[in-house]
Order: C-alpha cells, then sequence, then structure tokens
C-alpha cells in the first residue's frame, strides 16, 4: 500500500456489532442520513474486513452511493443498483480546440442526431430514446450479448420483454451525458456517461425483488429492505452473479457503440481528417466482481466508486458545466483500489428544481453548448460538490493525468 499522503485525514469509524468505516471525507460533507446508511451496511454479517467511502459519498437505495462494500458469502443486488454497470468511456483525439466549429451548436446537433436519448412517454408513442431500427453496428454487438441473455431468460422468461437490443447504444436520462471536451494542452476529447439502460434496469429490480421475497421472514431484522441480500448457495445468488456480469458487459458494450457513433458525427460535420488516440478508458462504475483483498478472495461492490488499481486508468466527472478529470490508481490497499466516480449530490433532484431557475442554470453553464431549460435544472452544478475538494479528499487514491473542461454537453 501506498504511504499516506502528508497531511491526509482519513475519518475512522469503529462500528459495534459491525465492521470499520474509512472515509476519504476530508473538507467534503455528508449528510446524516448517509452515515445513518454506512452504519446499517457496516453491520451486515458478511461484511468483510471494512467498508470504503469515498469523498463523492451521498445518500442512496438502501447504502449510500460513493461506497466500496466487500462482502464474503452474499451480495446485495440493491448496492449494485438498477443501472447495473453504469459508467463512464472517453477518448482523446489528434484534433485541437482551434479545429472545433466557431460556433458548437451544431457540433451538439450532430451528436444528439447520432445517439438516441432522452426518453418520450405515453402509450402508442416510440420512445425517442431507442432505436427504432438499429444500425449494423448495434446488431452486431447484440448478436454477441444475445446467448448470455437466451440463457438468463430461459430461468427468467419475465426479462425477455425488456428493453435490450432498441436500448444498445443509446444514453437515457437524468445525469447520463455525452460531452466535447478540452484538456490543458487544448487537446479535444469525447467522454460520455451511461450504462445498462432498460434491461440492466428490469434485472436489477427483479433480483431486489427476489432478494427481499428470500428473505421475507427477515425482513424485520434488517435496517432497511433495500440491504436484503441473496446467500451465496442459495437459488437466486449464482443466477444474479451471471446476470449482473451480463448487465456489466451491455453496458460496456452500450458505451463503446455510442463512443463510435460520436466519432462518426464529428468526423462528417468537421471534414479534417483525426484519429483517435489509444488513451482511452471504459470504466463501471456501479458494479460488483470477485477480487484478491487482504488476502481473502471476495465480492467487491463499487456503488459509484471506480476502480483505482496500480497503474489503472479512470476517469471522475465533475458536475455539468464543472471541470472532470482522467486519472491514474494508486492502488491504495483501505481503499480496495477504488476511488469516487464524481463530485457527488449535495441535494436531490427535486430540492435542486426548487431551489434553483432556468436563469442560474444559464449562468452556471454560460461557457458550454447544451441544453438550459426547465427538465435539466436538476444536474445543475450547484446540485453537486465541489470537484476541487473531492480530489482532494482523495489524493492518496488517484493521481490526475489530465484534466478535461467541456465545450459540449449533450444529456438526455
Amino acid at each position: 500500500m501506498p504511504a499516506a499522503v502528508e497531511g491526509e485525514a482519513i475519518e475512522v469509524i469503529q462500528v459495534a456489532d459491525g465492521r470499520p468505516i474509512k472515509m476519504w471525507t476530508e473538507g467534503v460533507p455528508v449528510e446524516a442520513e448517509a452515515r445513518q446508511q454506512l452504519l446499517n451496511t457496516a453491520r451486515l454479517p458478511f461484511i468483510f474486513h471494512h467498508l470504503a467511502v469515498m469523498p463523492d459519498v451521498h445518500l442512496g437505495k438502501g447504502s449510500t452511493i460513493g461506497s466500496v462494500i466487500p462482502t464474503r458469502g452474499a451480495i446485495i443486488p440493491a448496492a449494485v443498483g438498477v443501472d447495473i454497470g453504469c459508467g463512464m468511456i472517453a477518448t482523446r483525439t489528434t484534433l485541437n480546440a482551434a479545429d472545433l466549429p466557431d460556433h458548437l451548436h451544431g457540433l451538439r446537433s450532430a451528436i444528439e442526431r447520432a445517439v438516441p436519448h432522452g426518453r418520450t412517454v405515453g402509450r402508442g408513442k416510440r420512445d425517442q430514446g431507442s432505436w427504432q431500427n438499429p444500425p449494423q453496428a448495434v446488431n452486431a454487438l447484440w448478436a454477441g450479448l444475445l446467448p448470455g441473455f437466451k440463457r438468463i431468460v430461459g430461468k427468467y422468461p419475465r426479462l425477455q420483454d425488456s428493453n435490450h437490443h432498441q436500448h444498445l447504444g443509446t444514453l437515457g436520462t437524468g445525469n447520463h451525458f455525452i460531452e466535447v471536451c478540452l484538456d490543458e494542452a487544448d487537446r479535444v476529447w469525447f467522454m460520455l456517461h451511461s450504462g445498462s439502460r432498460g434491461v440492466g434496469n428490469a434485472i436489477g429490480r427483479s433480483f431486489i425483488a427476489l432478494a427481499q421475497a428470500d428473505m421475507r421472514q427477515h425482513l424485520a431484522n434488517l435496517p432497511d429492505r433495500d440491504l436484503a441480500y441473496l446467500k451465496e448457495g442459495s437459488a437466486h445468488f449464482d443466477d444474479y452473479v451471471e446476470a449482473v456480469g451480463w448487465a456489466q458487459e451491455y453496458a460496456r458494450c452500450n458505451r463503446s457503440v455510442m463512443m463510435a457513433s460520436v466519432i462518426d458525427a464529428v468526423r462528417r460535420l468537421i471534414g479534417k481528417p483525426f484519429s483517435v488516440d489509444a488513451e482511452a478508458v471504459n470504466c463501471h462504475h456501479n458494479y460488483v466482481q470477485k477480487e484478491t483483498h487482504f488476502g481473502s478472495e471476495v465480492f467487491v461492490t463499487r456503488k459509484g466508486a471506480v476502480s483505482a488499481r496500480q497503474g489503472e486508468l479512470g476517469i471522475i466527472p465533475g458536475s455539468m458545466g464543472a471541470k472532470s478529470f482522467i486519472v491514474r490508481g494508486k492502488g491504495n490497499a483501505d481503499s480496495f483500489n477504488s476511488c469516487s466516480h464524481g463530485a457527488g449530490r449535495v441535494m436531490s433532484r427535486n430540492e435542486a428544481r426548487r431551489r434553483f431557475t432556468v436563469a442560474d442554470q444559464e449562468r452556471a453553464t454560460a461557457h458550454v453548448e447544451c441544453r438550459k431549460d426547465q427538465e435539466v435544472i436538476d444536474e445543475i452544478p450547484m446540485a453537486y460538490k465541489d470537484i476541487d475538494a473531492v480530489m482532494h479528499a482523495q489524493r492518496s487514491l488517484v493521481e490526475v493525468v489530465h484534466t478535461l473542461r467541456q465545450v459540449v454537453c449533450v444529456k438526455g
């Protein structure tokens, strides 16, 4: 494990009848409700060694977003969540800022045409956020994912009608985004954030319900029903591991095909030949996988956290209108080789809508070509923690390789 950074303050909470909690939250707010969720999780009997808490930590469903949960003999489906495999992809191009159009609205429009985004709600309406006729690249990826999906559906037929093929290569809504960014040398990067879309949501919700049903007699003993877990060796545990692994691969493919669509759209618009640098990152931040830590093989759930093994590249985005970072992991053992997945919210979406106006959004994103309307106020930068404070709090977990500032942002 790397030596502690001089002056670093890591809060350690000793939990009665539970595992310790180690928090990289120096200088950033942590709401009381999130602390209670951490205590609830730390007292579960199958938690291994300790919980690791990232500086973007905030209230989540059952357990906090921004936490790393190592377990032996059990997995908590709600901790993994319903956007299984949600994460980031970024790639550097040979373009420079001067190669971009003087007016960026056309660039944003080209990306919006190339990648389905958002959602249309209403009976009889085609969802604008899905493909009506998926392109060949999507069909090819789906063909590779289909055998695994068929195995899952063979056991859980209700998942057959989830939106899967039509969502592959689409962005979604909420905090998902596509950005054109510039680094410290004014080189152009493309970056986007999305996950496993409708099919991952269906898988997550299905197994959360199964865990709660399996534990029906014991739910009263849990501090939160969303901490219901699947025990290793139980009827649904192996099925969940298979399904969640498939959804994580779907999410990775989803980001890859969207990135290809973005690159093609920009090539058609700009005209100047360019290549895509090998310095690319595609990383999950809502997922579970088996890893070895402190000499034991355990399941590690990163609920809003990124793997940061020694030398491993990752992405930590700021809020809409703030800078983002390409980072290199330091392999900090106490964090289970992890870092934050972003800035982290300081208020709910509803609170942001109550507190801020479209005029506030326009001022906060004046330097970015993006939507500035009532529907995206919940993503206003002020609804998030200060990304500089978040990065300072985790200086023993990662080093910054590139600092990116967005100039175009596409939201669903």
